[in-house]
């Protein structure tokens, strides 16, 4: 990923946040529809989920535990050194296997957890330096997550792709699948440009204090949360505050697809014949 934003939350990619010590929380499941097994598809000689934690651990995170699913994947973690939680199997979503998680290792209730995906593993570390440093900063926010700008029309009527719209202290007020903000005026006959003001694309990349991460999977789900199928709207619907890093650039996709991990594997190769450049 190139550099990161310059605003109120940018911070000296060399020094420690202040937020260091926050923990990395990594949820892991087999039972993936596209990728079956995905967790332990191979990556330059590494379990994907390995390859996830070992980036991660390059952050300034004081502990990485990925909540896992299924033994084996606990298996390929203790072989490689990486700290595995099994968790229930049946969870609903990741975030619910988090709070499980949480809960089990006994965090304290203001601590800041990281949720890194099982299926990221190109994420940048500074990223979740800078996710956590920005929940730090905020603290009427109990859960944060980054966005960046849209530079081109195609992305921002993409239904795939998550919007979000923040106030002037970079607190989210939605997201959408649909185009936001809307240009009542441009729009008239049809999108054919960038909204006057900027858009941005939220990054699914999120940071929450302990205690409402362990409270959030007994929030009632929301009806905009249906609508959308956006698990975070519940949270705006709740009442809370999300507090929203920028950053300059998406970071690279994660691997949903056969066509995906061939993809990471391409980069990863790429990136190992560079270094010995």
């Amino acid at each position: 990923m190139t550099g990161m934003a310059s605003d109120m939350n940018a911070m000296d990619p060399g020094a420690a946040p202040t937020s260091a010590g926050f923990i990395v929380l990594i949820p892991a499941r087999m039972r993936s529809s596209r990728l079956p097994g995905k967790p332990l598809a191979d990556l330059a000689g590494l379990p994907m989920v390995v390859r996830v934690a070992q980036q991660a651990l390059k952050s300034h995170a004081r502990r990485c535990v990925v909540a896992a699913d299924d033994p084996a994947i606990a298996e390929a973690c203790a072989r490689h050194g990486i700290e595995c939680l099994l968790t229930e199997p049946d969870h609903p979503s990741g975030t619910d296997r988090l709070a499980e998680a949480a809960q089990r290792l006994g965090l304290a209730s203001e601590e800041i957890v990281v949720n890194v995906q099982g299926d990221e593993p190109l994420i940048e570390p500074r990223l979740l330096d800078a996710v956590a440093e920005c929940l730090a900063r905020h603290p009427s926010a109990r859960m944060a997550t980054v966005a960046c700008p849209i530079d081109d029309v195609e992305a921002y009527t993409n239904p795939n792709v998550v919007k979000v719209v923040t106030d002037r202290h970079d607190r989210a007020l939605y997201f959408s699948r649909a185009p936001i903000p809307w240009d009542r005026d441009r729009y008239s006959s049809g999108v054919r440009e960038l909204p006057g003001t900027s858009a941005l694309r939220h990054i699914g990349l999120y940071a929450y204090r302990v205690a409402f991460l362990t409270a959030f999977p007994k929030l009632a789900v929301a009806p905009i949360e249906q609508v959308e199928a956006l698990e975070q709207l519940r949270a705006l619907w709740h009442g809370e505050t999300i507090a929203v890093y920028r950053t300059d650039s998406a970071p690279p996709a994660g691997v949903d697809t056969p066509e995906d991990l061939e993809r990471a594997r391409v980069h990863l190769a790429l990136e190992r014949a560079a270094s010995r450049l």
